[in-house]
């Protein structure tokens, strides 16, 4: 079971929304908190001890602090619906070492417990942008797509290791009640999951893809099918999505 679980992420969206539901487990003893963005005073508790740090710094040596963790949760990330002609240089060094980069180093942090024989538990948020194309969020796609295959690769190095835990890979689409594109955070939507995500966790899955009966399997087979039409198909949706009211 979960006891002491990191949140990278954690003040908002999908990581704050775990954090509440590993809150209420009595057999859940510590959850720490990490955000470029101050936890709100709102969902403060007993249980959790919060700190601010900004990915895009060049020193990582704050995570050594965290020795007594069993799980460790990374959903930080951003992205940005546009075309890639109309987006910076700057914006491309910063979704890479926010998304992709800062993933890997804090993995990198922790990987002698993912490696070992004792149970430790690990999710990351990666996106279905990360399986297909998705034009207007070329970047991000990219990003994601980085990381669902260094996931994947460092699965099988865990399972030839001879350990049991994995890198729970979590590939969502559009989530509700995030503030991942300007939304406000809604943990009553976020719950169920929250939920699900920490089931999967520590059921020690590899992977986890919300919505895929009802949506994500058919989507992905249209993708495999033929990559350019639904690579149109998506640029037209996303077009129309941010056509004027």
């Amino acid at each position: 079971m979960m006891k002491k679980v990191l949140i990278v992420g954690g003040a908002n969206g999908i990581g704050l929304s775990i954090a509440r539901q590993l809150l209420v487990r009595p057999d859940c003893e510590q959850i720490y908190v990490v955000d470029k963005a101050p936890l709100l005073d709102e969902y403060k508790a007993e249980k959790i001890q919060s700190f601010e740090f900004d990915l895009a710094r060049e020193d990582y040596s704050f995570f050594e602090r965290f020795t007594d963790i069993d799980s460790l949760v990374i959903t930080a990330g951003f992205g940005r619906l546009a075309l890639f002609r109309d987006v910076s240089e700057q914006h491309i060094i910063d979704s890479f070492n926010v998304n992709t980069v800062a993933t890997l180093r804090i993995l990198k942090k922790f990987f002698p417990r993912l490696e070992s024989k004792d149970d430790f538990y690990c999710a990351v948020m990666v996106s279905i942008a990360g399986y297909l194309s998705s034009p207007f969020f070329s970047v991000y796609g990219a990003t994601k797509a980085a990381l669902r295959v260094f996931i994947e690769s460092v699965n099988v190095e865990l399972q030839k290791a001879g350990s049991q835990n994995r890198i729970l890979n979590v590939s969502p689409g559009s989530i509700k009640g995030t503030a991942f594109r300007q939304g406000a955070t809604d943990l009553k939507l976020t719950a169920p999951l929250a939920q699900e995500i920490i089931r999967h966790m520590e059921e020690k899955s590899d992977l986890f893809i919300p919505q895929y009966e009802e949506i994500y399997k058919e989507v992905l087979e249209r993708y495999h099918k033929d990559f350019r039409a639904e690579g149109v198909h998506s640029y037209e949706y996303k077009e129309a999505q941010l056509a004027p009211k």
